[in-house]
């Protein structure tokens, strides 16, 4: 089989899951990075492991699997992270995050945390790009935190691991203090589930997406109070957040006395993101 022939089947095949610009994509990744296979080399034969290969991966994406844990791998921030499905996907609007952070604090020798760090992609992608920062991230899970690690050495980083649970507040007093605390938690409930693709729901962890409560601001009221206890004066708190919740994590941060609070949207238009300062 000529791999242009294959890659045309695999957009077919595709169709039935995905629209027809997304399932194009796919298949340019899947040819590129599982294949080996550039547009300009598709006139090639392809081989038998080739053939092989490309119908596992097919039939995994026809299952709804996120192309990225098939590959094992995704890009953030023009950087490659291993992951798994301990991890979830590192998405556009949290590298959106990573540059609003960096223009914020500038390249100067700041003390970062970042909260949930699942792969690790936030802090590792402000650790390379503000070198002189000390950047430690925190999780709940053993195993997010080991891919983390994976995620450090494959981009040449040095980043403090800890594996703790932010909501055990008698734990707080064995952490530092810090310039900026990050975090993008979980803010969906059970409840809203069936609202969710496929392809999240049934792959990613749900540890990292679902707020165990009723309460969808849970995670980000716990954070602000440890973040008002371990922001150094004139700190910098970052969130993460949902376009359906993001000005009632304004209206709590404003509550707990945070200053200058700022909501951006992401390159959709939707409110993603808040910024806010802790006075002196």
């Amino acid at each position: 089989m000529i791999a242009e022939s294959a890659f045309q089947q695999l957009i077919a095949d595709l169709l039935a899951v995905y629209e027809e610009r997304e399932a194009r994509n796919i298949a340019v990744i899947v040819f590129e990075d599982a294949l080996g296979l550039k547009p300009s080399q598709f006139q090639s034969v392809f081989s038998v492991d080739q053939q092989q290969l490309l119908q596992d991966i097919s039939r995994r994406l026809l299952h709804h699997e996120p192309l990225q844990y098939i590959l094992g791998q995704a890009d953030f921030y023009g950087l490659k992270f291993a992951v798994n499905p301990a991890v979830l996907i590192p998405r556009q609007e949290t590298e959106e995050l990573v540059y609003w952070i960096v223009n914020t604090l500038g390249n100067k020798a700041a003390g970062i945390l970042d909260i949930g760090t699942g792969s690790g992609c936030i802090a590792i992608a402000l650790k390379k790009t503000l070198p002189l920062s000390q950047v430690t991230g925190l999780d709940i899970s053993e195993e997010a935190i080991e891919t983390a690690k994976t995620n450090a050495a494959l981009n040449h980083t040095l980043v403090d691991w800890i594996i703790s649970d932010i909501r055990i507040e008698q734990d707080w007093h064995t952490l530092p203090t810090y310039d900026a605390i990050v975090s993008n938690p979980p803010y969906i409930l059970a409840t809203e589930s069936d609202m969710m693709p496929e392809l999240v729901k049934s792959h990613e962890p749900h540890l990292a997406l679902f707020v165990e409560s009723d309460e969808p601001l849970f995670f980000y009221d716990k954070i602000a109070r440890f973040a008002l206890q371990h922001l150094r004066p004139f700190g910098w708190l970052f969130f993460e957040c949902s376009e359906f919740h993001a000005h009632a994590v304004e209206e709590l941060l404003s509550q707990l006395g945070f200053r200058d609070i700022t909501l951006q949207q992401d390159l959709q238009g939707k409110d993603r993101m808040v910024r806010a300062l802790l006075p002196e």
